[in-house]
């Protein structure tokens, strides 16, 4: 499904176009209602400075984190932003160009030193970026904004300071960490993160405890679980999140590869790390299943062909089996085509990058926990009734109809967390991709495989957050939030918020700025 072709597709580039930031709250204009129990801030990240002085970011990843807050009472709805004060931020405002290397772009040579000095410096200060514009998560109660290096930092969700840079390796010995961890109830905290030794790659299982003991604590307590090594020493996977069910924590170890030996050589050369990855479709895909409370890996390793996933939809475990949802494409080529030259391309030139493109679906796999000597090895072993996926190799189950083809797949999937992650639900909420960003929302639910949606041409939205209502007792009790571009008119950017169980528009909150398209947000409930 990689071949859904698009015609004559809009122009995006003013998604892609920087803009200034908005640190004091101003009001926003309301139409429709905003229910008035939602009372928190709505807090969303992503890139929005695309260029420093006359050099431009090469990929959409590498621009500078925005740090977004839609507070929320009584109906009324204030917004405001402000640009991550990270060392990266910090250094290229200083020296006016891209003075620290990014995902998709090498730091430009400082036009003072002479050809010698300029391939010193290579050798020099490596620092990782700590340009943290993918994500907010919480640790211990605090909030953090994250990529994927071993740079966070804490900022204050009320006043989006950055209060505090904290370095995961300070902690354990890791050189980085996912920006997609897992909390439990009790706010026990997962992630992982790849270390680099002398032995090869290794990817860690990290585990933070729930809560401070003094007021200043960031990490400390953070122990790593468990050590799973690369298969390929030199050639770690690439991956962006990681499926948790009550007991085990999945780790799916995927086609797409890190050359190390190419990230290394490419910093004296002047290549970005975007330049090393790549998609080894001769590879299969393989779940390794860690025991949490243990830090045991399960000894059946369960195959899949290959695949490309990004986002886990959610994980649980029932009748003997791991099920996991995700969402995935078989071709594992487009990290590299969401360089920011492609995202600002018009006509039959961007209809090109999209087609190119590998739709992304939602699938579940089902993992048999019971696996032993007595097993026949090409019995399928799915004894659940209505259930089409195999194992040990591993088919999936279309967690969607045909109608989802004619929305370009399904990316950014969300589900109401705080009480159905780890456990058997029903429905889940993302954005529909007929283009190279989100232009629909849509949910699905799984009884039937039946799909709602929400859709407006020429309105871009970002990934839906579910917030449950106060007294909720069905599942989708409550209300979906998603930030809306509208690159066709100028200072129109807007909140939408819907109910989630009818999937009808309440009200919106339109901001009188500009805002580019982000990655991920969270909803920080006042009591």
């Amino acid at each position: 499904w990689c071949t859904t072709a698009a015609d004559e597709l809009p122009s995006l580039s003013k998604i892609v176009r920087s803009v200034e930031d908005t640190p004091k709250p101003i009001s926003t204009q309301i139409t429709g209602t905003i229910p008035e129990w939602i009372n928190g801030n709505f807090l969303r990240n992503g890139p929005g400075k695309f260029e420093i002085g006359n050099h431009e970011f090469n990929h959409w990843f590498d621009g500078m984190a925005l740090l977004h807050q839609f507070k929320i009472s009584n109906g009324q709805v204030t917004y405001k932003s402000r640009f991550l004060s990270s060392d990266s931020y910090q250094t290229n405002k200083e020296h006016n160009r891209i003075a620290v290397s990014e995902f998709g772009t090498v730091t430009m040579p400082d036009p003072c030193k002479n050809f010698f000095q300029r391939f010193l410096s290579r050798f020099e200060s490596h620092k990782p970026t700590d340009n943290a514009n993918v994500s907010f998560v919480t640790y211990k109660g605090d909030y953090y904004v994250s990529t994927e290096t071993n740079i966070m930092h804490k900022v204050d969700p009320e006043t989006l300071e950055t209060l505090e840079k904290v370095d995961w390796s300070k902690f354990i010995a890791v050189n980085g960490a996912t920006a997609h961890p897992h909390t439990e109830p009790d706010g026990t905290t997962y992630n992982m993160g790849n270390s680099y030794t002398s032995k090869g790659s290794y990817y860690n299982i990290i585990q933070v405890p729930p809560n401070k003991a003094t007021e200043e604590e960031t990490l400390e307590g953070a122990t790593v679980l468990c050590s799973i090594p690369s298969m390929d020493k030199t050639k770690p996977s690439y991956y962006h999140s990681f499926a948790m069910s009550e007991n085990y924590v999945v780790f799916i170890e995927q086609p797409i590869k890190l050359n190390l030996l190419k990230i290394v050589t490419g910093k004296l050369i002047g290549k970005s790390i975007s330049d090393s990855l790549f998609w080894d479709p001769k590879l299969n895909t393989t779940f390794h299943v860690i025991h949490k409370h243990t830090g045991k890996v399960l000894s059946i390793k369960y195959l899949a062909k290959p695949m490309s996933t990004f986002h886990q939809i959610n994980a649980f475990e029932e009748d003997g089996f791991l099920i996991i949802d995700l969402c995935a494409s078989d071709d594992g080529q487009a990290i590299t085509n969401y360089n920011i030259q492609n995202m600002r391309k018009s006509g039959e030139a961007l209809d090109e990058v999209y087609n190119t493109l590998c739709r992304v679906f939602p699938r579940r796999f089902l993992l048999p926990l019971k696996v032993g000597r007595d097993t026949p090895y090409n019995q399928n072993l799915i004894t659940r009734p209505n259930s089409t996926a195999t194992c040990v190799f591993c088919t999936h189950e279309d967690l969607h109809g045909e109608d989802l083809h004619e929305y370009g797949g399904l990316e950014f999937p969300q589900i109401n967390y705080a009480k159905f992650n780890t456990h058997p639900y029903r429905y889940f909420y993302g954005c529909g991709f007929r283009h190279l960003v989100g232009d629909t929302l849509i949910k699905m639910d799984i009884h039937g495989k039946l799909m709602k949606v929400w859709e407006h041409p020429g309105l871009y939205p970002s990934e839906p957050v579910f917030v449950p209502s106060p007294n909720a007792t069905e599942e989708d009790d409550g209300v979906i939030m998603s930030v809306v571009i509208t690159p066709d008119k100028d200072k129109s950017t807007f909140l939408l918020v819907l109910d989630a169980s009818t999937f009808k528009e309440l009200g919106r909150a339109v901001v009188p700025v500009n805002i580019p398209y982000g990655f991920h947000g969270t909803f920080n409930a006042k009591a």
